[in-house]
């Protein structure tokens, strides 16, 4: 990818950043808050610190901090703790609040940091990613539907969201690419960053599989017997029309070359399984040391599951349950729902984006292959199958394989259509998650 192109997504991702941030800053100064602040920056209400920072932020901030041990967040065993938030995120606040100072607004400020940084790679990789099946200008709208779907304005906030999503995109880039090493470390760094990332696990195996029998050694070495290395040596000696040694030894010198190319496209191709199979054994390092970690703490690798289900999520139900409630209550009773049930409004945005995202995975895995069908199916069944619609915009957000495929279809009227919906759905989210509605 040419530098002018990718300093040019970098520019406008910071920019539109920044941008957002001064949209929550005006949105948090006329608007009241929904309810009081459960923590501020700096100690005391600054509009414009404290609007980028709601909710999850403040256990980011006690594991930065803290670690999960200490302050309010500590792991208390049989209780809510800290240790359902995974480490990456948080670590890498630690680290560069640290390098900035050590007051407790400066882990705050380190989070944003990593968030803008992790936004802008993400965005960066979303493009190189989309121009893998994709020209250049649809790859550009493929981006740009990223950044604006009505739920990314956390990937400007503390939370994990821009860290997850530039993970798994260089995680599936790296991997179609066959660098497979580098896609490993990516996807190790998304299993440590949110627990739905092992989740990718079978659509990164399911393109190393599809890899490596398009171009396997297999094939080949069939197809370079049939030019030559076997039958070639007869026709060979054929055409010669001679025993002698020294007319075979032309042909033989030949084939020959042939043999010792096609045993060198064999070794090429078995150390690039042995490379692909060490990819994928990282993925799943982050998750797994963070398990260790948990049971020298607890005693109990999955503790941090145990912790997520205090919080009421118990997955594995029927993801249809929580449609359907949804669904006839929005169909029965629309305004009185919306206008007197208090989570309402917010279950209604949350599940129309999982309902959009799960109406498009059979669509995105017919046209951009199983690969990615998989990673979006895995990735709405977990958090669906808990019955609940709390938090699922978010975790539309890091799909990235729907924005893709929405960027695919020829129609520049859709993609239109797309953005304006999503650009003012966003503006409403924003204001929202900044006002302390409970959208998180």
């Amino acid at each position: 990818m040419a530098a002018r192109v990718v300093l040019t997504i970098a520019g406008a991702a910071l920019a539109f950043r920044v941008f957002s941030a001064l949209v929550a800053l005006l949105t948090n100064i006329v608007f009241p808050d929904y309810q009081r602040e459960q923590f501020t920056v700096f100690g005391s209400t600054s509009p414009f610190w404290d609007a980028l920072a709601r909710y999850d932020s403040g256990w980011y901030y006690q594991i930065a901090r803290y670690g999960y041990e200490g302050g309010a967040g500590g792991y208390v065993p049989g209780g809510r703790s800290s240790i359902g938030f995974f480490p990456a995120y948080p670590l890498l606040m630690r680290f560069v609040g640290r390098a900035i100072g050590r007051t407790p607004a400066d882990f705050y400020i380190g989070g944003l940091i990593v968030s803008w940084a992790a936004f802008v790679a993400a965005m960066i990789g979303v493009y190189a990613l989309a121009r893998l099946d994709l020209p250049p200008k649809r790859a550009e709208r493929a981006t740009l539907l990223a950044a604006v779907f009505p739920f990314a304005f956390f990937f400007g906030a503390v939370y994990s969201e821009a860290l997850f999503l530039a993970s798994a995109v260089g995680c599936f880039y790296f991997f179609r690419t066959k660098r497979w090493i580098l896609g490993g470390v990516c996807g190790a760094l998304a299993t440590a960053t949110r627990v739905n990332g092992i989740l990718m696990w079978p659509a990164l195996a399911w393109i190393v599989w599809r890899q490596l029998t398009a171009g396997s050694t297999g094939p080949g070495l069939r197809d370079g017997d049939a030019a030559g290395s076997g039958p070639g040596l007869q026709d060979g000696g054929a055409a010669a029309g001679s025993t002698g040694p020294g007319l075979r030894a032309g042909p033989g010198r030949r084939d020959g070359r042939a043999i010792d190319g096609a045993a060198a496209e064999q070794t090429a191709g078995s150390t690039d399984r042995w490379w692909a199979i060490a990819g994928l054994t990282l993925v799943p390092v982050g998750i797994g040391m963070y398990s260790l970690y948990i049971y020298g703490l607890s005693g109990n690798p999955l503790e941090w599951a145990a912790t997520i289900q205090r919080w009421g999520y118990y997955p594995g139900g029927s993801p249809v349950s929580v449609f359907w409630r949804l669904g006839t209550a929005l169909a029965i009773h629309p305004y009185a729902f919306l206008a007197s049930e208090r989570l309402a409004p917010y279950d209604s945005l949350n599940g129309v984006a999982a309902f959009a995202a799960l109406v498009a995975v059979p669509f995105v895995w017919r046209r951009l292959g199983a690969a990615y069908g998989l990673f979006m199916a895995a990735n709405l069944w977990l958090p669906l199958s808990t019955g609940q619609v709390e938090g699922m915009g978010r975790y539309v957000a890091v799909m990235f394989p729907l924005f893709i495929w929405l960027a695919s279809i020829a129609s520049s009227r859709a993609f239109i259509v797309a953005a304006v919906v999503f650009a003012m759905l966003y503006t409403l989210c924003l204001a929202l998650f900044t006002n302390i509605h409970p959208l998180f």
